[in-house]
């Protein structure tokens, strides 16, 4: 089985975190788009959908679901997306496609978030793919320094503007075994907006897509 059919298997399977009448809400990436497919071949039961990227919302607007601002929805039972890495806390790195920060919002505000992704996102300790960092643009500079004090290796995303306006930075190197800590003091970086470390509203289920088939995994106290 290869890396789509995995995509496409745990897509579907994550069917069953919909409930009947609800906004859901939806990330981005490729394994976001193979759930976007599915979304659409139970569309007719779902009121529609918030999205997590402009590339999202556009493929949801494709399939014929509606798509709502966040601003207008009062509850969001689920919320759906993938991981660049995950650990068996269910702890995350995101923004590997610099949606970070809407990514972390819409995960704030839903009941449940179900991670849907292959078992080689699945890592003991995160750090192995460079963690992203959402910057204002004057402040990329001092950012860059800050974490460099940390112990990181910054290096800015080429060519690439997030969907709020600004640039992302690539951070390697830094010590990521208490992820709930370092996400907190790196957003208090001055110019930082968020962080792709995705641990103090981490998932609440992760469904991993094996060659055996899905797994799903809990997140553990």
């Amino acid at each position: 089985m290869d890396q789509t059919q995995l995509k496409q298997q745990v897509a579907k399977a994550a069917l069953a975190y919909v409930p009947d009448d609800a906004i859901v809400g939806v990330g981005s990436g490729s394994t976001v788009n193979c759930f976007i497919d599915a979304l659409a071949t139970i569309k007719g039961r779902i009121d529609g959908a918030v999205a997590a990227s402009e590339a999202s919302a556009q493929r949801l607007r494709d399939h014929g679901i509606r798509v709502f601002d966040l601003n207008g929805v009062s509850e969001l039972p689920v919320y759906v997306d993938g991981a660049d890495e995950i650990t068996e806390h269910l702890h995350m790195i995101k923004g590997g496609g610099g949606a970070l920060t809407r990514e972390k919002i819409i995960a704030a505000v839903a009941k449940k978030f179900i991670c849907i992704c292959d078992a080689s996102k699945l890592v003991p300790i995160l750090g192995r793919f460079p963690l992203p960092l959402e910057v204002i643009p004057m402040a990329r500079s001092y950012v860059g320094r800050r974490l460099v004090a940390m112990g990181g290796t910054p290096a800015l995303r080429e060519g690439f503007t997030s969907d709020n306006g600004n640039l992302i930075l690539d951070c390697r190197g830094l010590d990521l075994r208490d992820p709930p800590t370092l996400e907190g003091e790196l957003n208090q970086i001055a110019g930082v907006v968020t962080n792709g470390v995705f641990a103090r509203r981490r998932a609440d289920v992760l469904l991993l897509a094996t060659a055996e088939g899905v797994s799903t995994r809990l997140a553990k106290s």
